[in-house]
């Protein structure tokens, strides 16, 4: 009789041991899902304005064809605008899927493309700025600094006042040419005015900071100053870009890995990095030009073998894919969302 009630009690004591392992269980998954949600929850579109001679092959680096935009324009008597009728082709794009992007301009462009960065902003789009004129602020090879912290700060506030001024919009975002940052670089940025970068990729192929990235991931985060590593807080975010981590990091955020790589690819990436938290999505209007360019600059021949209506299929096919992902440009991250000040 003894053992009868003892096998039911520890029948009884499995059962409430069950049960309440079952509600623990579903309590953390559901506590998962909210997060999941709440990490996937927006992505930011985002458009670099820049022409075909603004890459580093051919302007504005130790190795280009031209010391710097300047001396391009002095020496080059052909055709260059191959930038116009794609970017018109993307504002067709965005409104297509409702986007609200942040194009990331490049100043010189008002000097050379009259209306185009109005055409941009009246269509609703945030504009940030991508420097002067698109040359490298740090050596790309070594990742010491090509320019003084002063003529850094007066070059980028005089381009900063040009986008404000053609675009009617308060410019507070910037991303580096070519990529290439380092912590003083946002510790410059946030002087003049600055209120986030959007630069740093953390990748197992390369590095163009001048920073290990230890603590980075594909997560918006405060940098500390003079680093481009993470710290509690600071009135200036950082909103690094999207990788694909298969053991080794894949950069998956696009840009030229968008036409290298492919459109699969890319939006893994962008999957896995939404599971961590918001992330962004690039490309520039030339990607998509069906016109060949100019065949000059030094050291990459094979940089635009692939463009064209491919990449305008490969972007349609990422925006589809994550349609029900929230697009939400930079500017509108900030405030409650990461505590900046105005």
């Amino acid at each position: 009789m003894l053992s009868k009630y003892c096998w039911k009690g520890s029948m009884l004591f499995r059962d409430l041991a069950v049960n309440f392992g079952k509600k623990i269980l579903m309590k953390r998954r559901s506590g998962n899902q909210s997060m999941l949600s709440m990490r996937n929850s927006s992505l930011s579109i985002t458009v670099d304005l820049e022409d075909w001679y603004h890459i580093p092959s051919v302007c504005g680096s130790s190795f280009s064809v031209y010391k710097d935009v300047n001396e391009f324009f002095e020496k080059w008597n052909k055709r260059y605008d191959y930038l116009s009728e794609p970017t018109r082709k993307i504002l067709d794009i965005l409104d297509e899927f409702n986007i609200t992007a942040t194009f990331f301009v490049v100043a010189d462009v008002a000097d050379h493309y009259p209306g185009l960065i109005e055409l941009v902003s009246e269509r609703g789009h945030e504009i940030a700025c991508h420097g002067a004129d698109h040359a490298c602020c740090i050596d790309p090879r070594t990742k010491e600094p090509l320019t003084s912290i002063e003529e850094f700060e007066a070059t980028t506030l005089k381009a900063k006042k040009i986008l404000e001024r053609i675009s009617g919009q308060e410019v507070i975002g910037y991303r580096a040419p070519n990529a290439f940052v380092a912590g003083w670089m946002l510790d410059s940025l946030e002087k003049i005015g600055f209120k986030y970068d959007s630069s740093v990729t953390v990748n197992s192929l390369y590095n163009k900071s001048g920073s290990p990235l230890k603590g980075v991931s594909s997560i918006p985060y405060y940098p500390a100053p003079g680093s481009l590593e993470p710290t509690k807080n600071r009135n200036f975010v950082e909103f690094p870009w999207a990788y694909y981590d298969m053991g080794i990091k894949i950069p998956t955020s696009g840009g030229p890995m968008l036409r290298f790589l492919g459109s699969h690819l890319i939006y893994k990436g962008l999957k896995q990095s939404l599971s961590r938290g918001h992330t962004i999505f690039y490309f520039h209007p030339i990607d998509i030009s069906t016109e060949k360019f100019p065949a000059i600059g030094n050291g990459r021949p094979l940089y635009w073998i692939l463009k064209g209506k491919i990449v305008e299929k490969r972007i349609r096919y990422v925006l589809k894919n994550l349609d029900n992902v929230d697009k939400i440009p930079l500017r509108d991250l900030l405030g409650n969302d990461y505590g900046i000040r105005d």
